[in-house]
């Protein structure tokens, strides 16, 4: 059975509107395979969440809609159970906290500030800034989910810089490093970052192959930051 013949079967199982089961059986069903789990895991929380933050927010415009398959790559015979999904969390009457917490725990226990949140956080950033803003109602959502993913503010505020529109981003915050660091300092900590978040580092943690894009836009982000200090380091 494939990756998404796995996520189908929980699709087509799950009782009504009850997502909340799913992600439950989500945990016992690939007790003994804590990858697969993590991958399946990743799927189902980008799907419900961004439905959740939509439904927050109050529109879903087409822009949101491509950023989502933007970031979402599946195959097209897969699309109607992937729409199936976003409806079933639309519709169910627990609210997003509950998911949030629910898809904490699949990261793993004791992994505070898994990287796998973030990465899920991430996508979410990505989606919601697809219209050219972030929404305060949509960046109340992001906060609050980062919290119940035991996301420090300071690294909140890291990964908010990352996706600043318009270049309002801190090229210092997005690197994580004072303004004041030495040059040294900062290059150490732009070639840790570009290492952290190479695609096989994605995927070794759990990140689906089709979710390469967050990769993508992050090492943009951070590459762009770092060219934007070295440049002012060469003005200085």
């Amino acid at each position: 059975m494939t990756f998404w013949d796995r996520i189908t079967d929980f699709i087509t199982r799950a009782p009504g509107s009850a997502l909340s089961a799913m992600v439950e059986a989500i945990r016992t069903v690939f007790e003994g395979d804590p990858q697969l789990r993590r991958r399946v895991a990743f799927s189902v929380a980008i799907i419900a969440l961004s439905a959740k933050m939509a439904k927050a927010d109050g529109v879903v415009t087409p822009d949101e809609v491509q950023a989502f398959h933007e970031i979402f790559s599946v195959p097209r015979n897969e699309q109607a159970n992937v729409s199936r999904l976003y409806g079933l969390a639309q519709q169910d009457v627990a609210g997003f906290e509950a998911y949030a917490r629910q898809m904490s725990g699949l990261c793993g226990s004791g992994d505070t500030n898994c990287a796998m949140l973030e990465d899920i956080l991430d996508a979410l950033f990505h989606i919601a800034k697809a219209d050219g803003v972030i929404h305060e109602r949509e960046r109340d959502f992001l906060q609050r989910v980062a919290e119940i993913f035991d996301i420090r503010e300071d690294h909140f505020e890291q990964i908010l810089s990352r996706h600043a529109l318009q270049g309002e981003g801190n090229p210092y915050m997005v690197l994580g490093v004072e303004q004041d660091a030495p040059f040294d300092e900062i290059k150490r900590r732009y070639r840790r970052l570009v290492a952290e978040n190479h695609p096989d580092r994605m995927i070794a943690r759990g990140v689906p192959e089709e979710f390469l894009a967050i990769a993508n836009t992050r090492l943009a982000s951070i590459n762009a930051a770092y060219e934007s200090i070295e440049k002012a380091q060469v003005r200085a």
